[in-house]
């Protein structure tokens, strides 16, 4: 049942999920500042392209060990803590990698920062995703992308800032002023309330109904939030304190959903895990990691004219996701998402087009092609950032039932980190064996592939409570079966339950 719009803008609940999603910053950061730190990491610590390519992406790998994590650690000690666990990780990444004195350490200080990325890319969106009122959903949840992409820029930005240091200090700078921002930030957590859908599995129902009360548009619809919560959550109508139901810390959920998952929860799992492999497998990380690269075979031979050029990847990268923050519950989820894979693909095959020209020109400065190429990853990234960026995050936050949801979008998070880890370890070899102009063509052939499986696959969310998506995705799967029953396939649309002739099931 949709939300009907709201006259205003729900403050409390605008303040809570900004306060979360800032944990997001030290994450854009960590993984954004290797990409200038590497060119003066190789010269200081004499270390080959390898190694630097492993450093870059493994991140992203140690990554996973903290989404899955953080699923049952946030259904056990709760959301809020589970913040403040990942400053602390940040924290302590930080200076491990600042004062490393050789390449062990510095690997060492990457896992640990690696686990808080994963904490933090896991539980920032379903902690906004559970405070929201339905009608603005998808613009609260939106807010941890906006602060990945404001960390993203601002490790760009320490990138050129520390340029011009000695070479053994200036990556030391970059990576230690990663320290400072998560010492606010668990202050800040502090302030917040916890998620009154975890309250309620708790049976807090007191405390879960007060904070409902602050964060819903109208004091009925936190009636009606509270009453569903504790319907998906079994626990019957009474007072305001419950026994703790004995799943209440997320025990048994891996069974129900790998192992026995019910068709509504299987097709939920698909559509996150597939949403956020075609997130990173189209290559959005080897630009923001290896933009310097890509220039400089774009012809930008200058560290510092490289790295200029980086900073306006980030500011466009940040730019449009504050416009897709807007957007999201007003144009919908697939809508955004669609236009955002086409603006993609029209992207990367220009892009690896422009590349292949200059390939077959060596030594000539085409000046055209050099520009085209940086407005090309501009275009690029300002697609993403318009879609596919943020709702990967809100869609995979927002699918799951109440039992599932920490667990689940720890599982979407882990294929995120696992396919981001891949594509940055892979490509400077993957560019090396193939071309960089091929590696691009290879991005947009997966970037063409995953605008079909979003057109098929996902049914739209927009102004949904999130109690009602079992139903949801409930509705799609009937529909896909009736569909292979005929022999042929119906492509889901807008409520899940509506195929491309317009037939309702």
């Amino acid at each position: 049942m949709a939300q009907p719009e709201k006259p205003k803008r729900n403050m409390y609940a605008l303040g809570c999920s900004c306060l979360a999603s800032m944990t997001s910053i030290v994450s854009g950061y960590d993984v954004a500042v290797m990409s200038g730190a590497n060119l003066f990491i190789k010269n200081d610590l004499k270390i080959d392209d390898t190694k630097i390519e492993i450093l870059a992406g493994i991140i992203n790998v140690y990554s996973i060990i903290g989404s899955i994590a953080a699923g049952r650690t946030s259904d056990w000690i709760g959301r809020r803590y589970t913040m403040i666990l990942a400053c602390a990780i940040f924290f302590t990444g930080a200076l491990v990698m600042a004062l490393a004195p050789n390449y062990a350490i510095l690997m060492a200080g990457r896992f640990v920062a690696g686990v808080g990325v994963g904490y933090a890319f896991m539980i920032a969106p379903v902690y906004a995703a559970e405070v929201a009122p339905a009608s603005s959903r998808g613009f609260l949840t939106s807010f941890p992308e906006v602060f990945i992409n404001f960390g993203v820029l601002l490790g760009y930005v320490s990138n050129f800032a520390f340029a011009g240091l000695p070479e053994h200090l200036s990556w030391r700078m970059m990576f230690g002023v990663g320290a400072v921002p998560p010492v606010f930030l668990a202050l800040g957590v502090l302030a917040m309330p916890e998620s009154p859908r975890w309250l309620v599995m708790q049976g807090r129902l007191g405390e879960a109904k007060a904070i409902l009360a602050k964060t819903s548009d109208t004091p009925a619809e936190a009636e009606l939030r509270l009453s569903e919560i504790k319907e998906a959550a079994g626990i019957p109508e009474g007072d305001e304190v419950v026994p703790v139901p004995e799943r209440s810390h997320g025990e048994g959920v891996w069974k129900e959903l790998l192992i026995t998952p019910t068709p509504p929860v299987r097709r939920t799992l698909l559509a996150a895990l597939g949403l956020q492999f075609f997130q990173q497998a189209s290559g959005i990380d080897s630009v923001v990691l290896y933009g310097p690269t890509i220039f400089e075979k774009a012809g930008l031979k200058g560290k510092t004219e490289r790295l200029g050029a980086t900073v306006a990847v980030g500011f466009t990268k940040t730019s449009f996701i504050l416009v897709a923050t807007f957007l999201l519950d007003r144009v919908g989820r697939r809508p955004l998402l669609l236009s955002s894979a086409a603006g993609m693909i029209a992207s990367l095959i220009t892009l690896a087009s422009v590349l292949l020209t200059i390939d077959h020109h060596p030594g000539e400065k085409l000046t055209w092609a050099v520009a085209l190429c940086i407005a090309t990853v501009l275009t690029f990234v300002g697609s993403f950032s318009i879609g596919l960026g943020p709702i990967a995050w809100v869609y995979s936050s927002e699918i799951f039932p109440l039992r599932l949801r920490a667990q689940g979008a720890s599982l979407g998070a882990s294929m995120n980190r696992l396919m981001s880890g891949a594509v940055t370890m892979s490509f400077l070899s993957l560019y090396k064996a193939i071309s960089i102009s091929g590696s691009f063509y290879l991005y947009a052939g997966i970037a063409a592939a995953g605008w079909v499986f979003f057109y098929v696959f996902l049914p739209e969310t927009r102004g949904r409570n999130l109690e009602e998506m079992e139903e949801l995705f409930g509705k799609a799967s009937k529909s896909r079966e009736k569909a292979e029953e005929k022999g042929g396939i119906e492509l889901v649309k807008g409520d899940g339950g509506e195929s491309h002739d317009g037939r309702k099931d």
